[in-house]
């Protein structure tokens, strides 16, 4: 005991630690317990098990380690805890290496690459000189590249001719060999060939012209996919991609982009290729190359007008979705009328491509970049900025690592085409994306042509499935427009600035608890992610801004008078004052420097604010604490004194001289920011949207207004967006999810002038008091999207996060991310959103839509009702794969707070019933124990204001509002599960159920073949001899009871790591992963065998 005592010691990282923090494998190695608890060392946390935690929680906790062990959030025991890991599959020791070995501040690759030769010149039209495509069109952009003093920062790539294997990737040789004859046939001829294609002139130089135009293209493809360059841009023609196998077509010879990509694929590996088609002309010739291969993603956004628009093909509608294996790989976007603008093409990317390949995951990402449909071209007659595809091309910097490469397709203004082509460079380059002019929401022709290509590819990508469609806000948007209507824009002029701001001082951590040495919110917080950022040159890249005191004047823009003067009164109380004030407050400990530090926090982000709105720095990213987001004007709040992120919106609106400056406020912390929402309820210059734990209202703060109904009041109505998580262990995928339909839509619609982000790092993987599953990419990948918006104005500000390395990790990722690092690729595969991450998606959609116009495409939204009959069996396996085994419910048991900010709770915590009141209550509405632990988990009306709703039918019984409500936890400490459960009738004067089952799930293949002895469905209990209720495992065939007699089926589950089996009561199969009952033909065996050892007869046949 005393060597483990010592090794312990040694594991600590700083004296203050509020967590032993030791590993199963260390205590298996020294031949110890992993249940041995250590006498005054409160928990041990094993980090390749579900972590435990002590000292007080958000909304409640004791002091003591030894009342921390009983009272603490998530109080089960060790075992229990061990046990709960086993079954979800815990990673976190997987984690804890991958975060040990994260190299936040190396950029493998670096440098944006530039091709182009005089060579692309010579390619000319000899009978018509005054052809559209002509050699004007690279120069004018070269020019204008020089122009912005872009070229200079280009890496230059010689380019090279492509060899003839490499064009026969795509093309037949028997077409290479025609195009190779041309070197040598006179003008009449050429001009006769020329005609036999459909919009081609040939000159004798086009096929040295066009070996070079592929060439080169690959030569960015070598350098990128080796990291010698972090992304290219061809400026190369002829164009390419209407070439197809045997013809050319559409001024393309050779289809640059489709060699490209299947060189990739051969030459370095890559196993998915996106290929991203902006140009105005559907590229058809892509499309027919790669309509069966599921390799490469297909994405064509073009100018179709029910196809009167060139090249007048029914395929290049929305529902040509590929074939075969390809189903669901070609994308193609028709536009059906002119006009089309900015807000348009953003919708597009956001609400339909991202979402897509973010679940595809290319390893590559190309684009055939036409230019066409830039306003004033004579062809494209669309109305895009050329600023918009510097916004397009950053979206996609967020795939694949950042291997992007951009080859020129048509484009015919020379103007427009030019600056066009200098704006990818830009956003390639890292420089900030540009503000967009209005307007800033779709148009109801684009919203009607999103939607007819979602429902066409529905079927085929999960990320898609999440959202239900149906009728949804028609009309105009009812939010009040007025702020729009005085300012066209807000945002300060854009800046050249590339440099971060940093801010960071360590007086901040002389805000202690003096009374609780192991409180979560501890001033290490702070010092651990400075000194991440250093220990990877993050400090180094940044411009460091000097923290400074926050005025009294700036707090009264947010707070009242006497709020103010309390907390400053605090700087000269005696102790037990101090600890007398805290205990008047909802989870609050102030010392007296604590009113210095909240000052320092306040008055730092306001001059960091400033520094970005004036152009010193790009953005910026603050490092402070307390946090703020909780405090309300008259209160302090959860840990929170002042308001941070508010008094910043304020003193940023108050220093801007035209129009209000509006201010986007996005909270990913755990926790609803209470105090955010009630300053700005009433405002429509501040848009604050907030992703965080819900529960149904009873997860801190506990208040009903933080439901997703909450829109904000008066002026202010539209411009509260609560994105409330119940239920699931929320990850990346459902947190991209909701920034891809929720987020990013009603962001770009408002187009603010600054994002404040309130930054808690509390919903990241091991933090304590969260329970969720982001990870530090996932954070990268946020900050990126949030990048596009307000010209790239954006100031992070640390709230909560309690788990030391992943609070370090996750801001150094996004910090990188400010300064212009790709994000890191995710997770492959990534797994689908929660099923409970779908319902909050879509109970938002269906609150803000009436406000928000950008979220009215899932209003024509028509899902199909099952998935297309054929379906491969690499199909099937790549679905399996796409599956988050590990994803569960939240194992965090829900914490009793009090109300904050005047707000009555949504819900009273229900005293504990025994499992027999369980199993009389199951019973008396004909359902199993396990079919009433799903209904109890079945979400409740939300219960809105001016709303009263005191009881919940079940069965033929009402009870209390209380008890209808889903319980903390299950059997073993997990969450209850979100099964259907829809009400079907009446018999007899009793409600009827009916389950939904799962067609299928990714753990079936745990299921073993019978034995020949079949099942005994007489068989008791193996553990305690019950007869009660049991259930058979359907990898062992052991015999267990359930949950609600013993729980032994459960612990045999948890131990054994079988998570199918089969109930003897009514022959119902359930998951323990999946939380849900399952309906599959693999099961049936194993059903009929129990149905003729129970009823003398075979089941009905499968169906």
């Amino acid at each position: 005991m005393d060597e483990l005592q010592a090794n312990v010691k040694f594991l600590w990282e700083y004296r203050n630690a509020c967590i032993v923090v030791i590993t199963e494998t260390w205590l298996k190695k020294h031949e110890l317990d992993v249940d041995l608890e250590i006498e005054g060392f409160g928990t041990l946390v094993c980090l390749d098990r579900d972590t435990q935690q002590t000292g007080k929680a958000l909304g409640g906790g004791v002091n003591s380690s030894t009342e921390g062990n009983k009272g603490r959030k998530g109080g089960n025991s060790l075992r229990e805890a061990k046990r709960r890991g086993r079954m979800e599959k815990s990673k976190d020791q997987e984690l804890t290496n991958q975060l040990q070995h994260l190299e936040l501040g190396t950029r493998l690759a670096s440098g944006t690459g530039l091709v182009y030769t005089e060579t692309f010149t010579h390619h000319t039209n000899l009978w018509e000189p005054s052809h559209p495509e002509c050699p004007d069109r690279v120069t004018a952009i070269m020019e204008e590249v020089e122009r912005q003093a872009l070229l200079s920062r280009c890496v230059r790539v010689e380019p090279r001719e492509a060899a003839e294997e490499e064009l026969l990737l795509v093309h037949t040789k028997q077409y290479v060999d025609l195009m190779r004859s041309t070197q040598t046939m006179s003008e009449s001829q050429l001009h006769s060939l020329s005609d036999s294609y459909d919009s081609i002139y040939i000159h004798p130089e086009t096929f040295q012209v066009a070996l070079l135009a592929v060439g080169s293209v690959l030569q960015l493809v070598d350098k990128v996919m080796t990291s010698e360059l972090r992304n290219g841009f061809a400026v190369v023609r002829p164009p390419g991609h209407h070439a197809q196998s045997n013809q050319c077509n559409g001024y393309s010879v050779f289809n640059n982009v489709a060699v490209a990509a299947r060189y990739a694929q051969r030459q370095h590996g890559v196993h998915r290729v996106l290929i991203v088609d902006w140009d105005v002309h559907h590229g058809q010739g892509i499309q027919y190359l790669f309509q069966e291969d599921p390799s490469v993603l297909y994405f064509s956004v073009h100018r179709y007008e029910q196809g009167s628009f060139w090249p007048h093909l029914p395929e290049s509608d929305s529902q040509a979705v590929g074939s075969k294996k390809g189903a669901g790989h070609n994308i193609n976007l028709p536009w059906n009328q002119t006009g089309m603008t900015d807000a348009d093409y953003l919708a597009a990317f956001q609400q339909l491509l991202l979402p897509v390949a973010y679940e595809f995951q290319p390893q590559l990402v190309l684009v055939a970049a036409g230019f066409d449909a830039v306003v004033g071209d004579p062809k494209g007659e669309l109305c895009v900025s050329p600023q918009c595809f510097s916004v397009l091309t950053h979206m996609l910097m967020s795939l694949a690592g950042g291997r992007l490469v951009l080859a020129l397709e048509g484009g015919y203004n020379l103007k427009s085409t030019a600056e066009g082509a200098a704006a990818c460079i830009r956003s390639l380059l890292g420089d900030a994306c540009p503000a967009l002019s209005p307007p800033h929401h779709p148009s109801d022709s684009a919203l009607q042509s999103i939607s007819q290509t979602f429902s066409a590819i529905y079927p085929y990508w999960t990320c898609l499935q999440v959202l239900e469609g149906g009728p949804l806000a028609d009309g105009e948007v009812i939010r009040v427009i007025a702020n729009e209507e005085r300012a066209s824009d807000t945002s300060p002029a854009h800046s050249g600035a590339k440099t971060t701001g940093l801010l960071y001082d360590e007086r901040m951590m002389e805000h202690l608890n003096m009374w609780d040495s192991h409180h979560p919110e501890q001033p290490q917080r702070i010092s651990k992610i400075f000194n991440k950022h250093q220990e990877l040159g993050l400090v180094d890249r940044c411009q460091r801004i000097p923290a400074r005191l926050a005025t009294e004047e700036e707090l009264a823009m947010c707070h009242g008078a006497d709020h103010i003067g309390l907390i400053k009164a605090t700087a000269v109380m005696k102790p037990r004052d101090l600890h007398r004030l805290a205990d008047e407050h909802d989870s609050i400990f102030i010392n007296n420097q604590s009113y210095q530090s909240a000052l320092l926090a306040a008055g730092g982000c306001c001059s960091a604010a400033e520094r970005v709105l004036t152009g010193q720095v790009n953005n910026g990213v603050a490092i402070v604490r307390p946090p703020g987001h909780h405090a309300e004007r008259d209160a302090p709040c959860g840990f929170c004194f002042f308001n941070t992120a508010a008094i910043t919106a304020r003193y940023a609106q108050s220093i801007t001289h035209n129009a209000p400056l509006r201010v986007l406020i996005l909270d990913w912390d755990v926790h609803h920011g209470n105090g955010i929402q009630h300053i700005f309820e009433d405002d429509d210059s501040v848009l604050y949207i907030s992703l965080h734990r819900y529960d149904n209202g009873t997860f801190f703060p506990s208040s009903e207004e933080a439901g997703s109904d909450r829109v904000g009041v008066g002026r202010g109505v539209g411009f509260n967006v609560n994105v409330a998580w119940n239920g699931g262990r929320m990850g990346d995928s459902d947190y991209l999810a909701a920034f891809h339909q929720v987020v990013m839509p009603i962001a770009t619609e408002f187009n603010p002038g600054l994002v404040l982000v309130s930054a808690g790092f509390d919903a990241a993987r091991g933090d304590p008091l969260g329970g969720y599953q982001v990870t530090p990419e996932g954070y990268a990948h946020l900050t990126h999207l949030l990048m596009s918006l307000a010209g790239g104005r954006v100031l992070l500000i640390l709230e909560g996060g309690y788990n030391l390395s992943s609070i370090s990790d996750s801001m150094a990722m996004c910090t990188s991310v400010l300064l212009g690092d790709a994000p890191p690729p995710l997770v492959t595969p990534l797994p689908p959103p929660h099923r409970c991450a779908a319902m909050t998606i879509n109970e938002v959609i269906r609150h803000q839509a009436p406000y928000w116009r950008s979220l009215r495409i899932h209003s024509h939204l028509t899902p199909p009702c099952s998935a297309p009959e054929e379906m491969s069996l690499d199909q099937l396996a790549q679905g399996l794969a796409t599956l988050d085994i590990n994803q569960t419910t939240s194992d965090n048991p829900t914490p009793v707070s009090t109300p904050v900010g005047g707000a009555r709770q949504k819900v009273r915590p229900s005293p504990q019933k025994s499992s027999n009141e369980d199993k009389v209550k199951a019973e008396s509405v004909g359902m199993t124990p396990e079919k009433d632990q799903s209904a109890a988990s079945t979400p409740q009306p939300q219960v809105v204001a001016g709303e009263t709703s005191d009881s919940v039918p079940v069965g033929d019984k009402a009870v209390p509002e209380a008890e209808a409500e889903p319980e903390a936890e299950g059997a073993c400490g997990w969450s209850k599960p979100a099964t259907a459960i829809a009400v079907c009738g009446e018999l007899d004067g009793s409600t009827m159920y009916v389950v939904e089952s799962l067609s299928w799930c990714p753990h079936l293949d745990v299921v073993k073949p019978l034995s020949p002895a079949g099942i005994d469905i007489f068989l008791p209990c193996q553990d305690c001899g019950s007869d009660a209720e049991n259930w058979t495992c359907l990898t062992c065939y052991q015999v267990f009871c359930s949950r609600y007699v013993n729980e032994h089926m459960v612990t045999h589950g948890v131990v054994a790591e079988h998570p199918i089996v089969l109930s003897f009561a009514d022959l119902s199969i359930w998951c323990y992963l999946c939380e849900a009952y399952v309906h599959n033909q693999v099961l049936f065996e194993a059903k009929n065998a129990a149905h003729q050892a129970k009823f003398g007869q075979d089941s009905p046949p499968w169906s």
